[in-house]
């Protein structure tokens, strides 16, 4: 190891007093809870003690301050000793730490946003380094400070491929400011995990990630010291040898104790050995930050000038979003894009061409795309659009879940929905997608039908809290509104009536133009039908949808490219049920897809002109 300046020995034994106080408040707050993990947080005990009260600079009583270091608790089932270094620090009454888990209290039972030191939910386990190399990104490239940050994972979650994909992402961007201390304690939650003590295999496995990895002793406070200290030009591992359970006798290093609060008898025994070892009740203080983190303002981003679209003509809305979001780019240096390898695709290649600074390309790894969105945005430091195909945030749905824990607020943008992609055939088709994003809470889910909604679309996201969705499809469709509609989440279109309306036909992207097809072929016929944008699927703007459907006998059809479970039928039918005299039919796609032309593929599946027509036709027949 390089030389360092070593602490003295009354410094170091603060520290190892201090990982022991931290030891009993979790044994305590687990054994008060009569749930959690104290096993877990007693093997972090010095890590914890020399990280916050040696390494880290920060404000201890404004733990959201943008110039402090960051932390981010991966393994968040040991979220007691966290809570137990904010009472130590003082931001925390020693006393609500007896609260832990109980409803009355912020101290959950894994970290949330509601506690003003944690940045990002965790407890679903490998998402929290994919956060820290967001923030660290961020750190290093957007803010240009001296903030570092750090994430302590535990040695079961390294088995989760989301963490090999942060650790990937952190080499290949130098991020040097960034130190992972890796929990190894050798037990999982069942069984021992697959490499147990084996350090040099950790060691080399992060080396051949691009990491400087150290191996520590993670009980000696003096090596950690050491370790910490230690600074290269590329992200930094301390692989800490542990034992679960340090600390308690009978329990350390023993299996079966995972997730298990101490019996009170145990539990005042333990801590009356582990009191006996503390030679100071003194505690340290935090260092204060360096104050050299710049000012941002996020709020009220709005477009330079309006859409400049015209009527009529074609282009397809994953281009009208890679236009959108390079020209709000020019509105705030803070907006920021990520994608994952198909920016030639979504078109946000067009936003690297002009704010090439603030394109962060997350090659073909979409759950850490999400996670290091969402690490960007902390601290109302960026606002992240991240873009790929729709049905590949299929497979970052827990990242996206977990965002919305963080009370994150991230937009991301999927192409390529439905079956009018054509031929690339079924594996590239978002067909789950409006149902995913409309089952995750407070998310907002944009589906735009021509240019000038799609840019209205990606301005009101710029603004909107928690997490967007834009659905964005491949064939060019043309213009329908005009440059200066007004767009608002949650208000529909009428894009088409008359006064003897006999249908109310709701459909969006691709199906909304081919409804407005049917709507011609069926004037022949002298039926009329209204024809309906919803803009948002969620919200969906209940009171016009009744309106509409109350004008037209009640008969309305839906029309999507999704498969009918979760997408605008089911939304549109949750809006109504209850209401008398209103019926929904529902046309989707039905069964697995295939390869095929865009309109093949239309018609096959029943989403079509004609079939949107002959919906209507029977509804007509049957009154």
């Amino acid at each position: 190891m390089e030389a360092y300046h070593k602490p003295d020995q009354q410094k170091l034994q603060a520290l190892k007093d201090t990982a022991n106080r931290l030891r009993i408040s979790s044994i305590q707050a687990t054994t008060a809870a009569g749930s959690g993990h104290p096993t877990s947080c007693c093997s972090a005990a010095e890590i914890m003690a020399v990280l916050f009260f040696h390494t880290m600079r920060y404000k201890a009583m404004d733990p959201r301050n943008p110039h402090n270091d960051r932390f981010v608790l991966s393994k968040g089932h040991a979220a007691p000793i966290l809570y137990a270094v904010w009472a130590e620090a003082g931001f925390l009454p020693e006393a609500e730490l007896l609260n832990l888990r109980k409803i009355s209290s912020d101290l959950d039972g894994h970290p949330v946003p509601k506690q003003a030191f944690t940045d990002v939910a965790t407890g679903s386990l490998g998402q929290g380094l994919g956060a820290a190399c967001g923030m660290a990104y961020t750190g290093k490239y957007f803010d240009k400070a001296s903030y570092r940050v750090y994430c302590m994972l535990g040695d079961g979650e390294l088995s989760e491929g989301s963490v090999w994909e942060a650790m990937a992402f952190a080499a290949i961007y130098k991020l040097d400011n960034l130190v992972a201390i890796l929990d190894i304690n050798r037990l999982g939650q069942s069984d021992p995990t697959p490499l147990q003590h084996q350090m040099e295999v950790y060691q080399k496995r992060c080396e051949a990630f691009g990491w400087h990895a150290i191996i520590v002793d993670g009980h000696s406070v003096e090596e950690l010291c050491k370790a910490f200290g230690q600074v290269k030009n590329q992200p930094t591992a301390i692989i800490a040898k542990t034992f679960k359970g340090r600390g308690i006798t009978g329990i350390e290093d023993k299996e079966s104790w995972h997730g298990k609060p101490l019996p009170k008898n145990m539990a005042d025994q333990i801590i009356q050995e582990i009191y006996s070892q503390i030679q100071s009740k003194k505690k340290i203080l935090a260092k204060p930050p360096q104050e050299d983190t710049p000012s941002v303002d996020i709020t009220n981003i709005q477009m330079p000038t309006p859409p400049s679209y015209k009527v009529g003509d074609k282009i397809a809305t994953r281009k009208a979003y890679g236009q959108a979001l390079a020209k709000l780019g020019h509105a705030s240096d803070r907006i920021i894009a990520l994608d994952g390898d198909t920016k030639n695709s979504t078109f946000s290649e067009l936003f690297k061409k002009e704010h090439p600074d603030r394109f962060i390309e997350c090659y073909i790894a979409e759950q850490n795309m999400v996670s290091v969105a969402v690490g960007c945005a902390t601290r109302d430091r960026t606002v992240p659009f991240c873009s790929a195909f729709a049905a590949f945030f299929t497979r970052a749905f827990d990242q996206i879940r977990m965002a919305a824990i963080s009370e994150s607020n991230i937009n991301l943008c999927g192409s390529h929905c439905g079956v009018s992609i054509g031929e690339d055939g079924p594996s590239q088709m978002a067909l789950e997608d409006l149902a995913m994003f409309r089952s995750v809470p407070m998310s907002t889910v944009f589906y735009p039908s021509d240019g000038v909604s799609t840019e209205k679309a990606v301005e009101l996201a710029a603004n909107r809290k928690g997490i967007c969705f834009i659905r964005t499809s491949r064939p060019e469709n043309a213009i329908i509104y005009n440059n200066n509609e007004d767009f608002q989440i949650g208000q529909a279109k009428v894009v088409l009536k008359s006064r003897d309306d006999q249908v109310t036909v709701i459909g969006a992207g691709v199906t909304l133009h081919e409804a407005l097809a049917a709507a011609d072929l069926l004037k022949k016929e002298k039926i009329n039908i209204r024809v309906l944008d919803p803009f948002t699927i969620k919200p969906l703007d209940k009171k016009l949808i009744l309106d509409s459907a109350r004008a037209t006998k009640g008969r309305i059809v839906t029309v999507e490219d999704h498969y009918c479970e979760g997408g605008i039928g089911e939304a549109v039918a949750s809006a109504v049920v209850g209401e008398p005299g209103v019926t929904v039919t529902r046309l989707a796609v039905s069964q697995v897809p295939r390869s095929g032309k865009p309109a093949e593929l239309l018609k096959m599946f029943g989403i079509d002109r004609d079939a949107i027509a002959q919906a209507v036709r029977g509804l007509v027949t049957k009154a």
